[in-house]
């Protein structure tokens, strides 16, 4: 089927296939292609990166058990045998719906914005960590969303041992030793856990003045308990887990203030507020849609939610334009009465919506119209640390090395790429033996302190 926009199509100059357009190289954007690439149409993914990133584990990047390559596969290695699937290298920053069009804006060559023709728009933008409305902590508390962020992290995390290493002022070598995770969502509760187990293993005899063990990491959660969207009890034993590796969790409280220096801390009951003196914050707190999202609603006239997310209908496509599929945490699905349908901003969510894209798109070819998307909950994993997970699968709690096992094995047949694979499990051997990490540099630019 030809296009039917009259814009330049950039797949082919002479190609009567039906053009598929996705955005996004994430979990929903790479499932989408996958299913697609063997369907009679062409495809051409676009993404502002050029490798895929397997974000659940982005925090072992950011504390140095894992290094960058190893979390991350180049886009066009994973389709180079596919030869309808193209993959161009760009920002999308708009589009136009009544021409079929998605503009593009800064491309490797520096030339202007470009408009990409398609007849079927598959959009998977992903989301960003929120600030609440505060951005100016975003400089003080990094997130680990991702690559960039987590080496930022990494050597914030390393530096301030180093930093405590040689000031002679109590207090402030102190504040060097505590480490902040705003968020016990699971990635706040993995990261906080990882932060524990490098002052007391990984870096316990290291240094000649302090004893790294000495260090406090706190997690903070506005919630009543860590890991809110897990069963009570599963919350908590990992909460029990994490005191037993030194973490403190503080729960029911909100962060009202983080500087250089400190972060400061109030109870939801009204009580006083609490300054903690620490010179290392990390966020993981909360999300908002990507800005993709607030471009699609204004160009069709569909609704956002406060967390920034377009409205789709159940077949996940957009008010008045069934050609256009949006997918993951920058969409908020209704069903057919228009009520929302509570979904979970996890990674199985967003794959399975790119699966069903591709079938939406391949059974509409054949002129058959999909059923609405239905989300199957496989279950929720959380590791804590060596040895300590919890895991609800389908109603069945795990905790302890069974459920630290489940994990493992759930990300490892995730992750893409044999040689990632072979290189993480090494490393996660070679770390549960030895209690090592093999990627604790400390690079970037110096930070002033």
């Amino acid at each position: 089927m030809p296009p039917t926009s009259d814009g330049p199509k950039w797949w082919s100059a002479t190609s009567s296939s039906h053009h598929v357009v996705v955005v996004g190289g994430g979990f929903g954007g790479l499932q989408a292609v996958r299913k697609l690439r063997r369907a009679p149409v062409d495809i051409t993914l676009i993404d502002r990166r050029n490798f895929h990133l397997f974000q659940p584990l982005v925090y072992q990047v950011a504390t140095g058990a894992l290094s960058p390559s190893e979390i991350a596969s180049p886009l066009r290695g994973i389709f180079k045998r596919d030869k309808n699937v193209r993959v161009l290298l760009g920002q999308v920053t708009g589009f136009d719906l009544a021409k079929r069009h998605v503009l593009v804006d800064r491309l490797p060559d520096g030339s202007n914005a470009r408009a990409i023709a398609y007849d079927s728009l598959v959009v998977a933008g992903g989301s960003s960590y929120s600030y609440f409305g505060h951005e100016e902590w975003r400089r003080f508390a990094p997130e680990v969303k991702s690559l960039e962020s987590a080496v930022d992290v990494r050597r914030r995390i390393l530096t301030a041992f180093e930093a405590a290493e040689v000031d002679p002022d109590p207090a402030r070598r102190s504040a060097w030793l505590t480490f902040v995770v705003v968020g016990a969502g699971p990635t706040g509760v993995e990261l906080a856990g990882q932060i524990a187990e490098i002052a007391r293993d990984t870096l316990h005899g290291d240094f000649r003045t302090i004893d790294t063990r000495a260090a406090r990491i706190v997690l903070i959660e506005k919630a009543e308990r860590v890991l809110p969207l897990f069963p009570p009890g599963l919350s908590a034993r990992a909460a029990r887990a994490l005191e037993g590796l030194g973490v403190t969790p503080l729960v029911a409280r909100t962060v009202i203030g983080i500087d250089e220096q400190s972060v400061t801390i109030a109870g939801d009951a009204g009580e006083e507020s609490e300054r903690l003196p620490a010179r290392t914050v990390v966020w993981a707190a909360g999300v908002v849609a990507s800005e993709v999202a607030a471009a699609l609603a204004a160009e069709s006239g569909a609704e956002l939610d406060r967390a920034g997310r377009v409205s789709v209908g159940p077949d996940l496509t957009l008010p008045g334009h069934p050609e256009v599929i949006a997918l993951g945490d920058m969409v908020q699905v209704h069903d057919a009465e228009g009520r929302p349908v509570p979904l979970p901003g996890l990674a199985p969510v967003a794959m399975q919506q790119g699966r069903y894209a591709a079938r939406a798109i391949s059974e509409r070819l054949r002129g058959k119209e999909p059923p609405p998307f239905r989300y199957r909950d496989k279950g929720n994993l959380a590791t804590i640390g060596r040895a300590k997970a919890v895991a609800d699968i389908k109603g069945l709690q795990l905790s302890g090395l069974l459920a630290w096992l489940t994990w493992l094995f759930v990300h490892l047949f995730y992750l893409i790429g044999l040689q990632n694979r072979l290189l993480v499990f090494i490393r996660w051997t070679f770390s549960f033996v030895t209690r090592g990490r093999g990627a604790r540099l400390i690079t970037g630019p110096p930070e002033s302190r």
